[in-house]
């Protein structure tokens, strides 16, 4: 679960990492208000949604030539100005895609004389089960290119979750970020809490870009991303009610609602699947055979006919979807019963595509057998390989 930037900032200050001043806006008027409660006589007014490259993004409905996403702002009249132009417009962004996102909140902050700027993130590391920090001298709105062209300037400090953070990890991520003195000292205790908050959070990420060197001579977090394990959430109510549901995708929040892992792809096949793992190898199967997914969905160990229907109207919500490929593998539900969710799901939904379906486990030739007495044209597969083949073959001969 991820969180929008104004949103990270006020979390991360409760933990004692330093940030500039800034209220959320939802309205003009709010965002005006906003800066009369800041110092100035600069101020930052940004587009909160949930991508990167908000700088040097675009908005659809405004002039090539307009500015981006992140606006530097000298009077309450250039603040009403940016706000006007933001709220209820499309950013498009490189994290976002050509579809972009509408822009529904603003943060207004104060702003900040920078010296320099640097990186500084944390995520988890699986490989070595881990916490990862990784620290760069060359923080700002091109760290990917940074990162792609010289990735020796992108240093990696591990943190074995066993032990903690110690000093010697701040003392490295100082080293990494080139400094020395009274900023070194500023690096060590911003890294210990953004450990902190990072544990106490249940984070997955948090990444601070850029970590700016002020002129009078402070680290300050001006920019920050931060998302959660979403499996921890139960632990943590106060950071669930963080979520905003209109920067998902619409059909990802249905699918939580009956607690299936679904994510929209670009082809046309749709995946209806039991278990993460066979979901990917259904959907490397349907590559290999020529055809693209258009989705990834696991319904899960119980694959009740609820779930499944819910499952076939996700799926079918896709314009492009042009034929479903099942594959479920009975081990704790009966095919037999999974065969009958899946009669009752395609009569619901009026289905009108091709389905095929590839039962295996418990029960799977009563399965098979209710399936082909259903009277619907649902196409049986042996194995992986032949739905496969069957379901790119129908889709092709539907076309």
């Amino acid at each position: 679960m991820n969180i929008h930037e104004y949103q990270a900032k006020e979390l991360l200050a409760k933990f004692g990492v330093p940030v500039p001043i800034g209220f959320a806006a939802m309205s003009v008027d709010e965002a005006v208000a906003a800066s009369a409660k800041l110092p100035g006589p600069l101020y930052i007014v940004k587009a909160q949604i949930h991508a990167g490259g908000r700088g040097k993004g675009k908005f659809k409905e405004l002039p090539p030539e307009a500015k981006g996403g992140v606006r530097l702002a000298r009077s309450a009249d250039d603040v009403r100005a940016a706000a006007t132009d933001m709220l209820g417009n499309t950013l498009v962004t490189i994290q976002t895609g050509p579809a972009g996102k509408q822009v529904n909140r603003l943060y207004v902050t104060d702003g900040v004389d920078i010296a320099k700027e640097l990186y500084l993130a944390m995520l988890v590391d699986r490989a070595t089960g881990r916490i990862a920090i990784v620290a760069s001298t060359e923080g700002g709105m091109d760290i990917e290119e940074v990162a792609h062209h010289h990735p020796e300037k992108i240093h990696t400090i591990t943190i074995d979750p066993a032990t903690g953070i110690m000093p010697h990890h701040g003392r490295a991520v100082a080293a990494a970020l080139g400094l020395t003195g009274d900023l070194a000292k500023q690096a060590e205790h911003v890294t210990t809490r953004l450990y902190a908050a990072f544990i106490g959070t249940d984070a997955a990420q948090m990444e601070i870009n850029p970590l700016a060197i002020t002129d009078d001579g402070k680290l300050m977090v001006l920019d920050a991303k931060v998302g959660f394990d979403s499996n921890a959430m139960y632990r943590h109510p106060d950071l669930a009610e963080l979520r905003d549901l209109t920067e998902e995708d619409p059909a990802e929040v249905e699918a939580s609602k009956y607690d299936l892992a679904f994510i929209k792809l670009d082809g046309d096949i749709g995946c209806l699947v039991n278990g993460a793992g066979l979901a990917m190898a259904t959907m490397d199967i349907i590559k290999l055979n020529g055809a693209e997914p258009a989705n990834f969905l696991d319904v899960g160990g119980g694959a009740t006919k609820e779930k499944v229907t819910a499952a076939f109207k996700l799926i079918l919500q896709d314009p492009a979807v042009k034929g479903i490929l099942v594959n479920i593998f009975g081990g704790i539900m009966r095919c037999d019963i999974i065969a009958e969710g899946i009669i009752a799901a395609a009569k619901e939904v009026s289905l009108a595509v091709p389905l095929v379906v590839r039962l295996e486990g418990t029960n799977v030739e009563l399965g098979k057998e209710i399936l082909a007495n259903s009277g619907l044209p649902i196409v049986s597969a042996d194995n992986l390989g032949d739905a496969a083949a069957k379901i790119v073959a129908e889709v092709k001969k539907a076309a």
